[in-house]
């Protein structure tokens, strides 16, 4: 049977994970908060697929991966409608969306010019104070913003 040429086929996982559903304009921050570009496994990444959902969307594999959940739920901070999918002999074993977690560290660069974390070799801390509306207060400074505007490092 000949392939069907509309389509580009990517190998299946045979084990690690699939995040789907990333904002296409959010791919590549997703990457870089995940770290993957440093990784030695086998990495897809998509971007501009078409998506029912989203209308283009990103979706990122990699090979043999299983990251953490505090590490995964970073990434609901750029893409709040991200789907994880874990694969484990090329079968999908759990499925599930990602959470902004309670408390960010380390990834997002406070505005305020006066706040400690930009004077002081120090990781920023930011408590979510608004889930739905992905609202987030430096916990030194008081600095508030949401998500969309906060300044990925």
């Amino acid at each position: 049977m000949a392939p069907n040429k509309k389509e580009l086929a990517v190998a299946a996982l045979q084990n690690g994970t699939v995040i789907d559903r990333i904002p296409a304009q959010m791919l590549f921050k997703a990457v870089e908060i995940l770290g993957i570009q440093k990784l030695d496994k086998s990495i897809t990444i998509g971007n501009n697929l078409q998506s029912k959902k989203l209308g283009t969307k990103g979706i990122i594999k990699v090979a043999d991966t299983f990251f953490p959940d505090d590490v995964i739920n970073r990434i609901a901070l750029i893409a709040p409608s991200a789907k994880i999918n874990i694969i484990r002999d090329f079968e999908v074993v759990e499925k599930y969306c990602v959470s902004l977690p309670d408390e960010i560290v380390g990834i997002v660069k406070c505005k305020n010019p006066k706040c400690i974390t930009n004077n002081e070799p120090m990781k920023t801390r930011f408590t979510v104070i608004d889930h739905e509306a992905r609202i987030i207060r430096c916990n030194y400074c008081g600095h508030i913003v949401s998500a969309k505007e906060a300044d990925i490092k």
